[in-house]
């Protein structure tokens, strides 16, 4: 499926940003134009079921490796970085040897959903998606106006299905085996989706990994400036 895409900028490297489930291109609002600066022309997708995008037929149509080959229709091969959040980062790796980029940031991402009642539950997201505007900024103190904003319209026309279409990954090792390009982890504090002992696995395995303190799942946005600090020098 080709995405919908959304460019800041017109330099001469190119980075990819890649959003997590039930956000859009909108999430990266303020990421898209502080990279633009700094001479990147920035390429943001709406993943399928998110967005502008098309819509699959059905959960069956909403697996990791769907996403996957829609980034590689997508997307330019050989962009100078490419950026992923949670689902977003599942699905980058997993188009990473076909995308070339020459650098990888994964910012929490979804490589192991974990099961039980504070693991992955599919129910949890499609409520979540009914929650007031008030609700989430409980939820997410440090958003601003603007976060809400676009996190209330971009969870409004996103495809509820598409979380039940990760359900058959819960428990599955969907570790990468190591990092292909120069690679750099950036995690929540705390983590749900990396521990501390992944943290150690993953740095095993070649990759880089720096914890924001005190940010939620969403680095980019509960901590904008602590984000951009963590790629400075992948940037």
């Amino acid at each position: 499926m080709r995405l919908h895409t959304t460019t800041w900028g017109s330099g001469d490297r190119i980075a990819l940003l890649v959003h997590g489930l039930m956000a859009d291109h909108r999430t990266w609002r303020r990421v898209g134009p502080a990279l633009s600066e700094r001479g990147y022309r920035v390429v943001a997708v709406d993943l399928r079921g998110h967005g502008a995008s098309g819509r699959a037929a059905g959960p069956e149509e909403y697996r990791p490796e769907d996403y996957a080959d829609d980034l590689v229709e997508t997307l330019p091969a050989g962009a100078e970085l490419a950026v992923g959040h949670s689902l977003g980062g599942l699905v980058l790796a997993l188009a990473l040897e076909r995308l070339k980029p020459v650098r990888a940031v994964y910012s929490d991402p979804a490589w192991y959903l974990r099961a039980g009642p504070a693991g992955y539950r599919a129910a949890a997201f499609v409520r979540g998606a009914t929650m007031t505007r008030e609700q989430v900024r409980g939820f997410n103190p440090d958003w601003s106006d603007e976060d809400l904003d676009t996190e209330m319209a971009s969870v409004g026309v996103w495809d509820a299905r598409s979380a039940h279409g990760l359900e058959d990954f819960v428990g599955a090792d969907l570790w990468p085996a190591r990092a292909a390009v120069p690679s750099l982890v950036v995690r929540a504090d705390p983590s749900s989706l990396v521990w501390p002992e992944d943290a150690t696995m993953l740095e095993g395995r070649g990759f880089t990994v720096r914890t924001v303190a005190k940010a939620g799942h969403t680095v980019h946005r509960d901590d904008f400036d602590g984000f951009m600090s963590a790629l400075d020098d992948w940037i």
